[in-house]
This record gives C-alpha cells, sequence and structure tokens, in this order.
C-alpha cells in the first residue's frame, strides 16, 4: 500500500448532506490555489491519491471527492457497475459543487480536473455551471447534449488519446468545435496513444486491454496541465 501524505475530510454539498474525501495539502497553504481530482471509474484508489499528492507538491490544495462512497475496485466488470450507479448529473450538480465551495473557504481560485469517467464528470461539471476559474479534462465527456457550452465561463484544457476506444477522437473535436462555439477559451491537445495514457498503473492486457500507460506522452500533457493552471489559478 502506498503511503499518502493527505487526510480525509468531510464536507457539505450544496444540499446539506456530507460527503468524505481525500485532501492533499501544499507546504506553503498560505494563498495557495486548489483543485477538485474527480476519480476514474476505479473509484477512490492509491492511483487518484497519487494525482492530488502530485498537485500539493507542486502548490496546491487538492481535493478528491470520494464519489462511490468508499468503493473502489480494480475488475473492470466491477467499475463498470459502479459508474452505472452513479447518478452524474447528482455528482457534477452537488458533489463536485460541495468539493468546489470547501476549497473556496481557504483559496481564492479553484480549477477542476478528472480522469476518464472524471474527466466527464468535469466536462458535466463546468456545463452545469458549477463555478470554477478552469477546467482541466484527461480523455473523459458526456454526451454533447449533455453540455450546455453557454454556461461555461472558465477556460477548458482537454488531452485526447488518437487510439481512445472509450472516448473516440472525433467526439473530441466535435466537442471543441462547440465550446469554441459558444466563446469558450479551449485549449485542446491530441496524443498518439490509448485512453488512460497518463495513469501509471494502465498496463494493458491484466487490467482493460484497451488502456495503455505512456510515460512520455503522460509528461507533456502533465507539463501543460500544469502550465495552465500556474497561468490561470495564480496572481
Amino acid at each position: 500500500m502506498t503511503t499518502h501524505s493527505g487526510s480525509t475530510v468531510t464536507f457539505k454539498r450544496p444540499d446539506g448532506k456530507d460527503v468524505q474525501g481525500y485532501l492533499a495539502t501544499p507546504a506553503r497553504a498560505e494563498g495557495a490555489p486548489a483543485i477538485v481530482v474527480i476519480q476514474e471509474w476505479w473509484g477512490l484508489n492509491d492511483q487518484i491519491r497519487g494525482v492530488a499528492d502530485r498537485l500539493a507538491r507542486c502548490g496546491y490544495f487538492a481535493l478528491v471527492p470520494d464519489l462511490y462512497r468508499g468503493k473502489s475496485t480494480v475488475e473492470e466488470e466491477e467499475a463498470h457497475h459502479l459508474m452505472e450507479g452513479l447518478n452524474f448529473a447528482d455528482a457534477a450538480t452537488q458533489d463536485i459543487a460541495g468539493a468546489v465551495a470547501y476549497l473556496r473557504q481557504r483559496s481564492r481560485k479553484v480549477g477542476l480536473t478528472g480522469f476518464c469517467m472524471g474527466g466527464a464528470l468535469t466536462v458535466l461539471a463546468l456545463g452545469q455551471g458549477v463555478a470554477v476559474d478552469a477546467g482541466a479534462t484527461w480523455y473523459g465527456m458526456p454526451p454533447l447534449e449533455y453540455i450546455d457550452a453557454g454556461k461555461i465561463t472558465a477556460p477548458v484544457l482537454g488531452h485526447w488519446a488518437t487510439q481512445d476506444e472509450f472516448f473516440p477522437i472525433d467526439n473530441a473535436d466535435k466537442l471543441e468545435a462547440k465550446l469554441k462555439d459558444a466563446g469558450v477559451s479551449v485549449e485542446f491537445h491530441h496524443y498518439l496513444a490509448y485512453h488512460g495514457f497518463a495513469n501509471e498503473t494502465a498496463a494493458g492486457p491484466g487490467r482493460i486491454s484497451r488502456t495503455q500507460y505512456d510515460p512520455v506522452w503522460a509528461a507533456h500533457a502533465w507539463d501543460r496541465t500544469l502550465t495552465f493552471f500556474g497561468r490561470t489559478l495564480w496572481g
């Protein structure tokens, strides 16, 4: 089991219900911006805690809401079952909005990022009017008709894999066009990679044969993400 530096916190949703999450805190907390991190379909596991820890090392508060309420898995079939049981609209407008509000108590600017299922939820939350200062989606989007691009006020960064069988690259192009038509500031990047290319546990056969970690493209995408958040959340 990996050792993590963060802690479990409880925060309120807009409807008053409690949600737990994993909060990673930067060494210099005063004046630090914050980022809400949304899990892949595996749940709040070691890997996504590691993403939050990484952002904390870069100077951010990073909060991962526990969307599955304590459940996680390494099995694709169970992950699909957990994802199917998730109310996406409720997660976007309540869990994510509550996490943003919690972080606003300590940070002037708050960003949002998510991976796979979490990437889809990132775009959905932005399109539901959840007020953040920047959003970065990693290889995930909801159906285009669920996105109200007119409600998106924050700049959006997107990382897309050209070999992605879960979220075809053509749909990323359609999403980019929809956001640009609505006047959203958009920065999308394509990578010659498979789904999950930034997840260091995505090891091809044995997990999902259609995912594959790519350390080179992951490093490029992380550089772009940190530059994006540096530009939009600091100062």
